[in-house]
């Protein structure tokens, strides 16, 4: 895969001391070498974290020159002291490259009710500005330091070529593995592009990409206290704002940065074995298809009788009728890896052993549910719920 970093940009991941294991990184620090535009959607949970409060007050905004993000401690439910810290942290990483107390921004993702060991995260935002670099490595680096459970770094980077001859480039990192249900936000997320935007603008259109990614995304249906997703533009490739075609070209383009950047959240959450992708199709409204999808993704019954290869199809059928959504169920159709389970209200048959082959042998399971009522759908991603999901959050603090 290539990787594309844009122009006026520097990253680094280091291990600061916040995860036992010294060859773990803990710590990322992005850095806009020009001050940047930035946007931002956050987590709607009332009990949401320091870093949550201070950034949400800040963006959007311009001007800014770093985001500090760490793993391990997510700096939730610790009082005023968690507010201090977070404002601390943003600002000691503007200030390690030349900027003001303001231009920072700042994300924690890990154990909630613990306050953050400051004296480490001191010394790792001064070791990490002194690796900050504009190569591929230190760009992965930066999407290292803020895994916690995850098995992989993720990111996600593209290139376009704009009718002038300009070229803009985006790069995103996120993370996240289980208490995922996002809501206007994902677990971590910074995105980051050499196109020049206005904050308005700027947010506008990461809220529009937010709503068919990272919104559309469910592991547990546990929406976090850490929900951050940050956009940072800065102009450097450019030499007027983005208008016209162009302007349409990039937000195509970040929405599909956003959609490639969430399913990969899912792709990886804790102990699945398969990603299960939800087409609903036929709704009076969006938000209809979007109810229905995530009461089927939530559904433990469902999760689990993918984790089996199971097609019981009765439970995906069900659960959509618990959505609190109004349909005629004697027009509603059913597909599962494209298999005819069920039509306008009837059950098919079909060949069991063939359809359970599908599941079992396949990382990824497809649910298709066609009702009549309109011409509005959704596409949803969500896992099976597994034994090692439980094993693993269980002891997540023992």
């Amino acid at each position: 895969m290539n990787i594309y970093i844009p122009k006026g940009y520097r990253f680094a991941g280091v291990h600061c001391g916040l995860k036992s294991d010294s060859k773990l990184l803990d710590l990322s620090l992005i850095v806009s070498d020009i001050p940047a535009v930035a946007a931002g959607v956050f987590t709607p949970n009332l009990v949401c974290g320091a870093p949550v409060q201070v950034d949400r007050s800040r963006v959007p905004g311009q001007g800014f020159r770093a985001v500090v993000a760490n793993s391990r401690c997510a700096n939730a439910c610790t009082g005023e002291q968690g507010i201090c810290d977070a404002e601390e942290m943003a600002a000691l990483a503007a200030q390690s490259v030349g900027g003001n107390t303001q231009q920072g921004l700042v994300m924690s993702t890990g154990v909630i009710g613990t306050l953050l060991p400051m004296d480490k995260i001191r010394n790792g935002i001064k070791t990490a500005a002194e690796k900050l670099t504009a190569s591929e490595t230190g760009f992965l680096n930066a999407a290292q330091g803020i895994m916690t459970t995850d098995t992989v770094e993720k990111y996600v980077t593209k290139s376009l070529t704009l009718k002038n001859g300009e070229t803009i480039t985006l790069a995103g990192i996120c993370k996240g593995a289980a208490m995922i249900a996002p809501k206007l936000a994902t677990m971590l997320a910074v995105i980051v592009t050499d196109a020049a935007l206005e904050p308005s603008v700027a947010q506008k259109l990461l809220q529009n990409s937010a709503e068919d990614s990272f919104n559309c995304i469910s592991v547990d249906g546990h929406t976090s206290t850490s929900d951050i997703l940050l956009l940072l533009a800065n102009g450097a490739a450019q030499s007027i704002p983005l208008h016209g075609d162009n302007f349409e070209l990039f937000a195509k383009t970040l929405r599909e940065l956003c959609i490639e950047l969430a399913v990969k959240i899912p792709e990886d959450g804790e102990g699945a074995s398969h990603l299960i992708t939800i087409d609903i199709e036929g709704c009076k409204t969006r938000n209809d298809a979007k109810i229905i999808a995530r009461k089927i993704a939530e559904d433990a019954l469902v999760k689990t009788a993918i984790c089996g290869a199971d097609p019981n199809w009765g439970r995906i059928v069900s659960a959509s009728g618990t959505a609190g959504v109004s349909y005629d169920p004697k027009k509603i159709s059913l597909k599962l890896n494209g298999f005819e389970l069920f039509k306008n209200g009837e059950p098919l048959p079909f060949d069991k052993k063939t359809v359970v082959t599908s599941i079992r042998n396949n990382r990824t399971t497809h649910i298709l549910l066609t009702f009549v009522e309109g011409d509005s759908g959704i596409r949803f991603w969500t896992t099976d719920l597994t034994s090692e999901y439980v094993r693993l959050n269980s002891d997540y603090t023992t």
